[in-house]
């Protein structure tokens, strides 16, 4: 399949910039001429399979790393400058590491001073953070007294200490049960609702980000398959499985692909099609079906099964051609 066009960011000025990135490492090429808007106050999902390069693009847009090519821009600051970011730019690496034995509170205020703060008012916003993420009891002791939840959740708050507008958070849920996940989950969208920050995540969770986010981009060996509002790529992701009487002909599909609404008819075994759907706005899907079944039947066609799937897993798998996506 073919890369799909990115959807055009809906703020002005985007609080993140990917423009036209490049970076290899030796023959491999990790991201080749990768561009893409992360809108102010978005809460912005990165997916893709083994190799994409999701840890490559996270790594840049830390400051970690320099691009071969390209720019990265966040909040109208060139990367290159990210100094200048200090305060409104945070991150939280997927293996972010604590001292063992100092205190929470110490350890935490400590980053705070590093920006300026006094030690006082420091300790005044670290407790405050810690209140919020439920590990305020917790501010004098050391790491060792917290689950791998609460590390987590110590993290988060890390990274949203001070007031930053921009946070990114590489796997926040990784390692975790479904419990603590969802914790996790809830603790970050409400955040993100007080402090009206915009926040990037990487994850090899489909179903989070599709639940958390609300702008989503795929990468996939190193290329960007598609960016833009989750809602509008489900849209994209609609896809009809249908099951015939007897094997379609040539003309018969393609009557089928030239309905409103279908983007591609693909065989998926004896006697299976599936039918990859991109309504116009307004368009029902039950519109849609009732036109491929009136052409099915025309054609002396009996259709035998019919199921519809809409997630951004399956749009996933269209688009990367993987099974799942995990690892960085």
């Amino acid at each position: 399949m073919t890369a799909t066009a990115n959807v055009p960011a809906t703020a002005a000025e985007p609080a993140l910039r990917v423009a036209n990135v490049s970076k290899r490492f030796g023959a491999n090429k990790a991201l080749d001429d990768v561009s893409f808007d992360v809108p102010q106050g978005s809460i912005f999902g990165l997916l893709g399979p083994n190799g994409a390069g999701k840890t490559t693009l996270f790594s840049i847009a830390a400051g970690f790393l320099f691009a071969d090519s390209g720019s990265l821009r966040v909040l109208g600051t060139d990367i290159a400058h990210v100094s200048q970011l200090q305060g409104r730019l945070t991150i939280l690496p997927q293996d972010a590491s604590f001292q063992r034995n100092v205190p929470i509170l110490e350890q935490l205020a400590f980053f705070r001073q590093l920006d300026g703060k006094d030690r006082a008012t420091a300790e005044a916003e670290v407790t405050a953070t810690l209140e919020l993420v439920g590990l305020a009891q917790y501010r004098k002791r050391g790491i060792h007294a917290l689950s791998h939840g609460m590390l987590k959740r110590m993290g988060i708050a890390q990274a949203f200490l001070g007031n930053p507008e921009v946070i990114l958070l590489d796997e926040p849920t990784s390692g975790l049960d479904p419990q603590n996940a969802r914790q996790i989950r809830d603790l970050v969208r409400d955040l993100q609702k007080q402090r009206r920050v915009t926040t990037l995540i990487s994850s090899h969770n489909l179903a989070e980000i599709q639940e958390l986010c609300d702008h989503v981009a795929i990468l996939d060996k190193g290329q960007l398959k598609v960016s833009g509002p989750v809602d509008t790529i489900l849209r994209q992701a609609r896809q009809l499985e249908i099951e015939t009487s007897r094997p379609l002909a040539d003309g018969e599909r393609e009557r089928l692909a030239q309905l409103p609404g279908v983007r591609a008819v693909e065989d998926r075994g004896p006697q299976r099609y599936r039918l990859q759907l991109d309504l116009p706005d307004g368009m029902a899907a039950d519109a849609l079906v009732a036109a491929m079944l009136r052409s099915l039947l025309d054609a002396g066609v009996t259709p035998r099964a019919l199921s519809q799937g809409n997630s951004l897993e399956e749009f996933f798998l269209t688009v990367t051609g993987t099974s799942h996506a995990t690892g960085n």
